[in-house]
């Protein structure tokens, strides 16, 4: 049986990893200085900024959500495939 991968960064490699911060960082910068020079009243301003941290925000919940349940639906499978496993190896069709 396979064993699972333990490692915290999984198989991404870190220039993956660097490059993932870097456009999070860079995009959520670029966004504020587009609001900042949008030609609004400061109220409408604060809105959209509110919405943009808002919409990043349930991003990284949507996301962390299909991850967990990836996860878990993975440790369903070893726990269902170790079920069998030992079912199997105490059947003895000859007896």
């Amino acid at each position: 049986m396979a064993k699972p991968s333990v490692h915290p960064a999984g198989n991404h490699s870190a220039a993956w990893i660097f490059q993932s911060w870097a456009s999070f960082f860079l995009s959520l910068f670029a966004t504020g200085v587009g609001l900042f020079y949008l030609p609004l009243d400061n109220w409408a301003k604060g809105y959209m900024s509110v919405s943009v941290l808002f919409t990043v925000s349930s991003t990284i919940s949507v996301s962390k959500t299909a991850r967990d349940m990836h996860e878990a639906d993975k440790l369903t499978s070893l726990v269902d495939e170790a079920r069998v496993e030992k079912l199997l190896s105490e059947h003895h069709p000859l007896s």
